[in-house]
């Protein structure tokens, strides 16, 4: 009797959040372009999400983000346009996954090479729409591990920089991110962290763990997210961390040609450096947001 109560409640509460859905698709009005193929009930859903399932502040963060996609043009970035800020690694998809299946963002903050604020955010949405597209059926969220090797006061990631990401995050890709792993961060980052963390919302912050290599807990942490023999020893794990920009840049054109073909600008293409990934994965009405998700 308790279990048929219980699953009745959660057939209830589906049935309470599709209309949620069927609502802020019937308030966005009609759609057309990329922003019909932008917004699936799977984007709508992380949007009712992200805010609540208050479809009122969902329509209002969605209308934000069509519009910031409109002059942005995520889905027409190519490879080559960045290709320049990634020589040094400094942020680039792993070759695994974690435990969930989720794609895995490196970041290392101390290889900063550039100074243009402009080409970093685009270097950076370039890779946050190739980790989505790059995401297995049924995974909606990626994870962000950021090695601080190298990084010092004097070539840190200013707070400018810092609050354009947060911003970029988690306004117009809610529920994307499950967790950000900030690995081994020295002393004096935590006074960085105070100002950066002013301008997250607390669901975005929750999901960043500060983890320290001859900390117990931290250890058993990142176990429990991947399997040590892929996560290189900048993380704690046995794998050599390596990244050559020649063979990244080779699979960035591959995916290229795929997300081009995928938002139909194919035939605009030239060559094989194409346009950047969708923000929703290929057949998109066939994912289901995940019962843990969180903005």
């Amino acid at each position: 009797m308790f279990r048929r109560k219980n699953q009745s409640h959660s057939e209830q509460d589906g049935e309470d959040k599709q209309h949620k859905v069927k609502e802020l698709r019937a308030s966005l009005g009609q759609l057309s372009g990329r922003s019909a193929q932008y917004c699936t009930d799977a984007c709508l859903k992380r949007y009712l999400e992200a805010r609540n399932w208050n479809v009122d502040k969902s329509k209002k963060m969605l209308e934000e983000t069509l519009k910031w996609r409109s002059s942005f043009k995520p889905e027409e970035i190519r490879w080559h346009e960045v290709a320049t800020e990634g020589e040094t690694g400094k942020v680039y998809k792993a070759n695994f996954h974690d435990r969930y299946g989720r794609t895995v963002l490196i970041l290392r903050p101390g290889m900063q090479n550039t100074s243009a604020l402009d080409n970093q955010m685009k270097h950076l949405v370039y890779l946050i729409e190739n980790a989505i597209f790059n995401l297995p059926e049924g995974q909606e969220q990626m994870a962000w591990l950021i090695d601080f090797t190298g990084w010092s006061i004097t070539n840190n990631v200013p707070v400018k920089s810092a609050r354009e990401t947060i911003n970029i995050l988690q306004n117009h890709y809610p529920e994307r991110l499950a967790v950000a792993f900030l690995y081994s961060p020295p002393r004096i980052f935590e006074a960085f962290w105070k100002i950066v963390k002013y301008f997250m919302d607390p669901k975005t912050a929750q999901k960043v763990k500060f983890v320290y290599p001859k900390n117990k807990d931290s250890v058993e942490l990142m176990k429990s997210y991947f399997d040590m023999d892929n996560l290189a020893t900048e993380f704690g794990g046995t794998a050599t961390l390596s990244y050559d920009h020649e063979e990244f840049s080779r699979q960035m054109a591959q995916d290229d040609v795929k997300a081009a073909k995928f938002w139909g600008l194919d035939k605009h293409a030239p060559g094989v450096n194409g346009y950047s990934a969708a923000e929703v994965a290929p057949e998109p009405e066939s994912i289901a947001l995940p019962a843990t998700a969180r903005a």
